[in-house]
């Protein structure tokens, strides 16, 4: 079931429900493509058709901001929960794993996705590392080349917003995969480089904070945050007005 947030049609699934979702998308071996749109990315959407196109046009929207689903509940349609991009990456290559299935890393600066593939391997050992690529590049034919050769059952497009929803949309049709996310600086993390939260934060929705305590530089992506959630609690208002 989809929910309309700000223009954005997000997929009202559970994150256990997501990865289940993913493994039958990499079993059809169509290419399907996953979003994991946060709060700046929403609104960035509402002001890039191209961008929000791209969002729209995928396989599976999930929630990745706890911005996201506090506007749920502002505008009177809650998602049911947050659905953290690595979350879904991890739940996804653990079903994977189980099977001998395989992982493409796409993206993050040169040595990650090699450091990310090692501790992948480590926490996950049935699953086959496929390939990696890192995300610079003037020319991407030889990385798509590279990509069919390997047919990876998962691709993490890992080039940061809008860069990789807008190369899935537009390479979808040529690429020989089961299924693609765009999941940001996942690869950071995987490779050890970024340390996500504690669970306790997590659980609570508070990412967020502890990544503007470890990265103040930061603190003027966080300030617009907020925006969401005035955007939301005026076109309620509206409704309710026009109702």
């Amino acid at each position: 079931m989809k929910t309309d947030i700000l223009g954005v049609a997000f997929d009202n699934i559970a994150p256990d429900e997501a990865a289940k979702l993913g493994a039958e998308l990499a079993a059809g071996r169509k290419a399907a493509y996953v979003v994991t749109p946060n709060s700046e990315i929403v609104m960035a959407a509402g002001k890039d058709s191209a961008l929000m196109s791209a969002l729209n046009g995928a396989d599976m929207v999930l929630p990745d901001g706890i911005g996201v689903v506090y506007a749920s509940k502002i505008l009177g349609t809650p998602l049911s929960a947050r659905v953290p991009g690595i979350d879904f990456a991890s739940g996804l290559m653990e079903k994977l794993s189980k099977k001998g299935g395989s992982v493409y890393l796409f993206g993050a600066k040169p040595g990650v996705a090699e450091k990310a593939a090692e501790n992948i391997k480590a926490e996950f050992p049935g699953l086959v590392i496929a390939g990696t690529h890192d995300g610079y590049f003037d020319d991407d034919a030889d990385i798509i080349a590279d990509i069919n050769e390997k047919k990876p059952d998962f691709l993490m497009v890992c080039l940061g917003a809008p860069k990789q929803e807008l190369w899935m949309q537009k390479n979808a049709g040529g690429l020989a995969v089961g299924v693609m996310a765009g999941l940001g600086g996942c690869l950071d993390v995987f490779a050890g480089n970024v340390d996500r939260a504690p669970e306790g934060m997590q659980k609570a929705g508070l990412e967020w904070l502890y990544r503007l305590y470890k990265e103040p530089a930061r603190i003027g992506r966080m300030a617009r945050l907020p925006g969401i959630l005035f955007k939301a609690a005026g076109q309620r208002m509206r409704g309710k007005s026009n109702g």
